[in-house]
């Protein structure tokens, strides 16, 4: 509202002037638009009604020239029957006549016969399947030489007996240039009324303009000077439109509330503010928990103290510890220093291996991994790449029902390019079409517990290694999310 006020009062008077030019060129070209259609469709029913109308004086003067003929009625004789007949038909009814065979080839043309080939072509087939299919036993077909349209009328000849005894051919030209000229006046009549409307609208919109402008002058004047970090004062003016009282009273109701609304509003920021770092906090501390809990189970379930590889283990189960507690005290550092994610300690590591890696803390044995290479390098932080692969897994698990007996996640690395391609693939429930597009919104989940935060924290951390995340789902077949990482 107060950017509209604070519009100029020339912005409003250009504005009330283009609206009503282009309302007046709308309508001009409407009309015009119509007008054209008009015309044109008049003459095309003006020459189809003419061709038809010589089109039936041919045909009952050919009947009768049929009916007095000496010839028999066959197809053979019409060359002979129209001999001498052909050119006076053509110079009475004026239109050039043509006589084919059923086949469509040329028996008899009204041409003179220095402008006839010695071998004409015929009729189109699809034109004289068309007139023997139709109902009519008729066909017209319209066609476009060098800028003019010509309409050629295709009917059966017949007997007495109407038995079809050839076809007839009546070519007509249409000649347009009256419609043409027509359209032409009308057009420049048609401009002339439209600009001296237009003259009118500018008369018109200025004084409108000025009107309205006159009014709204005062009231733009204070808006002006209506800012959120200040006291505001009311307006006080009675306008001569019931419109703008309307409009004052509410502005200074609202200016009643401004002040209370700014306090609470910077109080509800800043709570809003801290309930989002607190809840930000609390996930990514609570994610390594999983993997930690998960390491300690595994580690407790296949603890054999016979066994020769047993320092090994150890090993990786305390590197597996301490990198999840790495983890932890590197996202609550970055949080108490107001930042949103862990600094990042970049190195060059083995893709392939540290998602395998990533997988040893899950027990599920319908978790399978999957690599055509050995070694795929990329640089990036360690800690980051198993939290996204954690995260992905965990979500994978979370997304197939406990009574599903068939169960399946595949996790494979491949290289495509210059890129490496991370897919988790599960055969849970799939995601629903109307959560498709929020998926890695903030605060959005589908479970019933959790903050919704995971899929957006991994998503900002692939972006900021120029890397891309998506997926592919069917409702109750599963899902596959592939994250796409830069390589060396």
């Amino acid at each position: 509202m107060f950017n509209g006020f604070k519009m100029s009062m020339l912005s409003l008077r250009i504005r009330i002037f283009l609206s009503m030019i282009v309302l007046i060129l709308i309508a001009s070209i409407l009309m015009a638009s119509i007008s054209v259609i008009q015309f044109k469709n008049e003459a095309r029913r003006y020459h189809q009604e003419r061709l038809d109308r010589k089109e039936d004086a041919v045909k009952e003067h050919i009947n009768y020239i049929l009916s007095n003929t000496t010839y028999p009625l066959t197809e053979r004789n019409l060359p002979y029957i129209f001999k001498d007949k052909i050119h006076e038909l053509s110079d009475i009814h004026n239109v050039e006549i043509n006589i084919y065979s059923l086949t469509g080839n040329l028996l008899k043309t009204s041409k003179a016969s220095f402008s006839v080939d010695n071998v004409s072509p015929p009729i189109p087939k699809y034109v004289v399947k068309l007139v023997q299919s139709s109902i009519e036993k008729r066909y017209v077909d319209i066609k476009s030489v060098d800028g003019v349209k010509i309409r050629s009328s295709f009917s059966q000849i017949k007997d007495d007996k109407f038995k079809p005894l050839g076809i007839l051919n009546l070519p007509y030209v249409e000649d347009d240039s009256f419609y043409e000229n027509e359209i032409q006046d009308f057009l420049v009549r048609l401009s002339q009324v439209y600009f001296f409307m237009l003259i009118i609208a500018f008369a018109l919109a200025y004084f409108l303009a000025s009107y309205i402008t006159k009014s709204l002058k005062t009231i733009s004047d204070k808006i002006n000077q209506t800012s959120l970090d200040q006291k505001n004062e009311k307006i006080v003016i009675e306008a001569n439109s019931r419109e703008i009282n309307s409009l004052i009273n509410a502005y200074n109701r609202m200016v009643d509330k401004l002040e209370e609304s700014a306090t609470m509003l910077a109080q509800s920021e800043r709570e809003q503010a801290w309930r989002e770092m607190a809840k930000q906090v609390a996930h990514e501390i609570k994610n390594p928990l999983t993997p930690m809990r998960l390491t300690v189970q595994s580690f407790q379930r296949k603890f054999d103290p016979e066994d020769p590889d047993l320092k090994q283990k150890l090993n990786d189960y305390s590197k597996t510890l301490i990198q999840q507690i790495d983890t932890m005290s590197s996202v609550a550092s970055a949080f108490s220093n107001f930042a949103s994610m862990p600094a990042q300690q970049n190195e060059t590591l083995n893709v392939v291996e540290v998602v395998e890696f990533s997988l040893e803390i899950f027990n599920e044995e319908y978790l399978h991994f999957e690599s055509e290479e050995e070694e795929i390098i990329t640089i990036m932080d360690r800690t980051q790449l198993v939290r996204i692969i954690t995260n992905l897994v965990k979500n994978a698990i979370q997304a197939i029902p406990e009574e599903q007996e068939q169960k399946s996640i595949v996790v494979a690395v491949k290289r495509v390019d210059n890129m490496v391609n991370i897919t988790v693939k599960d055969n849970g429930i799939g995601i629903e079409s109307e959560n498709m597009e929020r998926i890695f919104e903030p605060k959005f989940t589908t479970k019933n517990s959790g903050m919704g935060l995971g899929l957006g924290i991994i998503k900002n951390i692939i972006e900021n290694y120029k890397g891309t995340i998506t997926f592919e789902t069917q409702p109750g077949k599963g899902t596959t999310f592939i994250v796409s990482l830069p390589v060396i």
